[in-house]
């Protein structure tokens, strides 16, 4: 059996959290950022694909991502957003998270693309299209992320994909989707080798 091939991302590591956009590091590399609904298992997946347990806080509490997170790495930076339209916040500080994730996104020069996580269960919720739709208007590069794919049968799965890549054009036209799953691996190597190429 071959082995897999080195993970891209294995040397991530915490770098800074930033509360508002003045705090945000030098934009002097390529950066990645990770969006999605709070219970879409975002932390999860960047867990997973940097091969690291607690690298992103996980918690049973969805929105508990409330900072811009940076994570170093040799080519790059990823950058944790904070979860939207599920978190179990006050108002004041979930419209907060939504005025610094949108300066965020407007102003980095340095952002290569934007990995969208979604719940494979319920795919292209209003919160996902509007993000989809600013993104498509900034043509900034986006590939979806079906996660927990592991709790549908594999035809759902099957179904699933393929009505989220015949409905993609019509909310941006340069993005990709593919199944992931956080707990048995699925999808993991092939979106390590995708997201990679945005910080090369």
């Amino acid at each position: 059996m071959l082995n897999p091939p080195p993970n891209p991302f294995a040397e991530a590591r915490f770098l800074i959290s930033a509360a508002q956009l003045s705090q945000l590091p030098d934009a002097d590399r390529p950066e990645l950022a990770f969006a999605g609904r709070s219970n879409a298992g975002k932390s999860s997946a960047l867990n997973r694909l940097c091969g690291r347990r607690q690298l992103a806080r996980v918690s049973k509490t969805p929105g508990r991502t409330q900072l811009l997170n940076f994570f170093e790495l040799p080519q790059g930076r990823l950058v944790d957003l904070p979860g939207y339209g599920f978190a179990k916040a006050p108002r004041n500080l979930r419209e907060g998270w939504g005025e610094l994730i949108e300066g965020y996104l407007a102003s980095r020069e340095c952002l290569r693309g934007l990995a969208l996580v979604m719940d494979a269960r319920h795919p292209l919720t209003g919160f996902d299209r509007m993000m989809l739709g600013w993104a498509q208007a900034e043509q900034l590069p986006c590939h979806l992320l079906l996660t927990k794919a592991d709790k549908l049968r594999p035809s759902e799965q099957r179904r699933t994909l393929r009505e989220v890549e015949r409905e993609l054009p019509t909310v941006h036209e340069q993005a990709s989707a593919q199944l992931f799953s956080s707990q048995t691996g699925d999808g993991v190597e092939e979106a390590r080798e995708f997201l990679a190429q945005w910080l090369n």
